[in-house]
């Protein structure tokens, strides 16, 4: 059990992870390990086993905190407007998007092992935030899409959670990569994060009017 006060211990958790979103400023997931991020807290490395025991639960815990942030997004999407267009409501989702370049980043990454390596309730907990998310976008659809049925929002989002996984590698293209491009002779036209989400989410909602 985790000693000291619920304000400390969540401050060493939120430390933690904060070390660990410095870091994946400048390194990939696999150069990222326990010990760096352990070089990157004003504590020792020893008390980070206290919070978490492998570094896909600090990624995970990172994750659930970007999934957090874009709920309040979408949250602020719901309350703030009373009517949109299906062509605002796909540029609002689109513009959080562009904001939450770290979120899709670590989607992009392979979530089978950060999932299978983090204990249940870290699981669950990060899974309450997706869960939110795909909530909301249903309250969104819901409220905006007054043309959709059921069925067909549920189509929406099954299209486009998916979608999110391929945004970033399809956006944040290196100068080698499209050096590659060239000499392999693929005319691929470069999309930024907003074109390329506020495009499909505009075929999707399919505004009959």
């Amino acid at each position: 059990m985790i000693k000291g006060t619920p304000e400390l211990i969540a401050l060493r958790r939120e430390e933690i992870i904060n070390a660990c979103e410095q870091l994946y400023q400048t390194m990939s997931f696999k150069e990222i390990t326990l010990k760096e991020i352990g070089c990157a807290v004003p504590f020792s490395r020893t008390t980070i086993y206290n919070y978490f025991q492998t570094k896909e639960e600090i990624f995970l815990a990172l994750y659930e905190r970007e999934y957090d942030r874009w709920n309040g997004d979408l949250t602020a999407i719901l309350e703030e407007n009373e009517g949109l267009t299906a062509a605002e409501l796909a540029d609002r989702i689109a513009g959080s998007l562009t904001k939450r370049e770290q979120l899709l980043k670590l989607l992009s990454m392979n979530n089978y092992d950060m999932e299978a390596n983090s204990r249940p309730e870290l699981l669950r907990s990060f899974k309450t935030a997706f869960g939110r998310s795909i909530e909301l976008m249903e309250m969104l659809l819901r409220k905006f899409c007054t043309w959709m049925s059921e069925a067909e929002r549920q189509n929406v989002i099954y299209i486009f959670f998916p979608f999110m996984f391929g945004i970033y590698p399809y956006t944040a293209v290196t100068e080698k990569q499209r050096a590659a491009m060239r000499e392999a002779g693929v005319d691929y036209v470069y999309q930024s994060i907003y074109e390329i989400t506020d495009s499909c989410l505009f075929r999707l909602l399919g505004d009959p009017s």
